[in-house]
């Protein structure tokens, strides 16, 4: 068995490899990418999407005690998540969009998702990403119940890629999906523990359970879709994979909130 200071290390930096991904902030981690250590890290992805969450919340919070309206406040909570991930899920998004619905062949579809270049397709995308999570948001209203929204669906949105990442093959045999290999199913249960707890937490187990059905159904959606036109899952794919599990959590959030 492991020593509690050696395991307590290997934590850390897969929280720091886990954070180095989903976000552009300085915190390397200072293992060895190789030998599978990032597929291993990948059941800290939804705990990097909690701070993720934490600092979108901290936004809305602030900008609603200086009287912006939920409008205003969902708007710059966006611009913030955005800025702290550098955009990673909404260019995989944008990219998906083109390629899959974009080129007649494989190889073309793969040529454009690595296109730096964005299309009519992943324009639309993001027009409908940013503009739903913005309504689910402003629709809430209050910072309490938005910021548990905001860390249920940046925790459990990322808690999934572990287990598309195991279930679904790269489709190519290059790039980073490719090289970053399977994640173990220790670390996919944990992800999918860390997510699950998460969403219970913050959402309630009635919300809790119609977010994880929506996730499971959007995952083998996209995962059939993905296996059909380019044989298997990109960073793209993954990306776009995160964004959606972010958009129908707080749109199950805002629906219930509404509803009573």
């Amino acid at each position: 068995m492991m020593p509690r200071a050696e395991l307590f290390k290997e934590i850390i930096a897969d929280l720091r490899m886990a954070a180095s991904f989903v976000t552009i902030l300085p915190v390397a981690s200072s293992k060895s990418a190789a030998d599978g250590a990032i597929a291993r890290s990948t059941w800290a992805l939804p705990v990097a999407g909690l701070m993720v969450g934490l600092a979108g919340a901290l936004v809305y919070k602030v900008s609603s005690r200086f009287g912006l309206t939920p409008n205003l406040a969902a708007l710059l909570t966006l611009a913030a998540t955005a800025l702290i991930t550098g955009a990673l899920h909404e260019d995989g998004l944008a990219d998906t969009a083109d390629g899959l619905g974009g080129g007649r062949t494989r190889e073309r579809k793969l040529e454009i998702m690595r296109d730096s270049r964005i299309g009519t397709y992943g324009v639309c995308a993001l027009i409908l990403s940013f503009g739903l999570r913005w309504s689910a948001l402003a629709a809430i209203a209050n910072p309490w119940a938005v910021a548990l929204a905001l860390c249920a669906a940046h925790t459990a949105a990322r808690a999934g890629v572990p287990a598309f990442i195991s279930l679904v093959p790269p489709a190519r045999s290059d790039g980073l999906s490719a090289s970053a290999g399977s994640p173990p199913g220790r670390s996919v249960a944990i992800a999918f523990a860390v997510g699950t707890l998460a969403l219970a937490i913050a959402l309630g187990p009635g919300k809790a359970l119609v977010s994880l059905i929506l996730l499971s159904l959007a995952g083998l959606v996209l995962a059939r879709l993905a296996i059909r036109q380019i044989g298997g899952q990109t960073g793209d794919i993954l990306g776009a994979f995160e964004q959606t599990g972010e958009i129908l959590i707080l749109l199950v959030a805002a629906s219930f909130r509404m509803g009573g």
